[in-house]
């Protein structure tokens, strides 16, 4: 990580960037983001058990948290946790309209909207990926995540994306999330929204081409 972490990034036009991911993961975000902008970057796979990268390095010694996302910039700098990079990546990028600029109250829903996926939806999935957990535990978390997609299911009542017709960062976070009750085959039929919208975004070429990248289309 760098010595100074407010060192300032450079504005503009987005530059060659590494991003450090795991198929499916919450970096699934990041690059749907990246290439809703239309960005240049490369792309490096992590183990995330052994910590290693797809050409051997130790992840360690790139991303000290040992998780993805990462985001190398070709100045050395490197930033992590998923909802600093959807901003960092929707702010170099504006034409694209993937977040408000400042001071526009449309901005900070769209970042509610990420920091509600980030602490109640993102962390509840933990037990149903952790085989070490009992039947019992799997079902709570459950039962709570479905009271949060409750909410988002409302919310798509106005339009097919969360804030009406733009696609926002907000978006592409949670429509890596959904991807996630399919692998722990969680059903979403109950939130009739929430299928309608996966549906929508999935037709997306950004989203089609993000999932291609990572084996998943």
């Amino acid at each position: 990580m760098p010595n100074n972490p407010f060192t300032p990034l450079q504005s503009g036009v987005l530059i060659t960037m590494k991003l450090y991911y795991f198929p499916g993961a919450c970096s699934l975000a990041v690059r749907i983001a990246l290439n809703e902008a239309g960005a240049s970057f490369d792309c490096e796979k992590v183990d995330l058990a052994e910590k290693k990268t797809e050409s051997g390095a130790n992840y360690l010694e790139i991303n000290p948290k040992g998780y993805v996302p990462a985001l190398e910039l070709d100045n050395g700098e490197l930033l992590t946790e998923v909802g600093a990079l959807l901003q960092y990546v929707a702010d170099q990028n504006g034409s694209a309209n993937l977040l408000a600029p400042v001071g526009d109250l449309g901005r900070y829903r769209v970042l509610e909207a990420i920091n509600y996926c980030s602490t109640e939806l993102h962390k509840n999935f933990g037990p149903m990926f952790n085989p070490a957990v009992t039947d019992e535990e799997k079902a709570a978390a459950e039962e709570l995540i479905g009271s949060r997609l409750a909410l988002f299911n409302d919310q798509l009542n106005s339009g097919p994306y969360l804030f009406g017709d733009q696609f926002t960062i907000a978006d592409a976070y949670l429509i890596t999330i959904l991807g996630w009750t399919q692998f722990v085959q969680m059903d979403i039929s109950p939130w009739p929204n929430l299928g309608r919208y996966v549906g929508q975004a999935m037709g997306r070429a950004a989203v089609q081409k993000s999932m291609q990248e990572e084996g998943l289309g």
